[in-house]
């Protein structure tokens, strides 16, 4: 399980998005408000976004409220599209760089917040661990995001016990699912942030319906129902 953040609109900082908020993902790290599955979110963090066409990550599987080098840098660090996560590992998952969202194509940054049966998902070897949230991210890229709520509908059924909430970003567009846990739209002047949980209490916080498909582009924010059974 874990928390994420993504973000598309204007140039920010990734300090505004991640740690200045009175409850963003370094308070989620140690207090999240809405989390349904574990207590906190120790086991690592990671921070991607697009510099110009190029994806830029930083991954870490210490707890994110102790790196000290991160939040001297975060301020610095601006772009118009930021895909960030807080780990809480599946018992038996392993605790390493590489299990640690956000994963990557080299096109999509992508974020799983949840539990599958690696069982029913093809492992390959372009997979970055043996995780289940990163060969999920594997079959999502191996698949295309166009398919992303065909994916989510097919496993969600296969495996009754899977929570698949699913947030990715291109530089261009933002994809989100719920399937069993949390998720709100902040629709902002300079941008759209989409999160597990909201970072601050602004009222205009909107809730995501489980089952949904959420797209962002610069023309808005859509939602869509998932077919399959939960």
């Amino acid at each position: 399980m874990c928390r994420h953040l993504g973000w598309l609109g204007r140039d920010v900082t990734v300090s505004s998005l991640v740690l200045d908020p009175p409850y963003g993902l370094r308070t989620q790290s140690y207090a999240p408000r809405r989390q349904k599955h574990g207590l906190l979110n120790a086991d690592g963090w990671g921070v991607g976004f697009f510099d110009g066409d190029e994806i830029r990550r930083w991954r870490s599987a210490a707890p994110l409220w102790g790196d000290v080098s991160f939040t001297s840098v975060a301020p610095a660090l601006r772009s118009h599209c930021v895909l960030a996560a807080v780990r809480s590992a599946t018992v038996g998952m392993p605790i390493e760089v590489s299990a640690t969202a956000p994963f990557t194509d080299g096109r999509w940054l992508l974020s799983h917040n949840g539990i599958v049966d690696r069982r029913i998902m093809p492992v390959t070897s372009s997979a970055e661990s043996i995780c289940d949230s990163a060969i999920l991210a594997d079959l999502i890229f191996a698949r295309g995001l166009d398919a992303l709520g065909d994916v989510i509908a097919e496993l969600g059924t296969a495996d009754p016990h899977a929570r698949l909430n699913i947030l990715a970003g291109n530089g261009s567009r933002l994809l989100a699912t719920t399937w069993g846990d949390t998720l709100s739209v902040l629709r902002r002047e300079d941008g759209v942030v989409v999160a597990s949980e909201p970072y601050d209490d602004d009222p205009d916080w909107e809730d995501v319906p489980d089952c949904h498909l959420v797209e962002v582009t610069a023309d808005g924010v859509t939602l869509t129902a998932l077919g399959g059974k939960r």
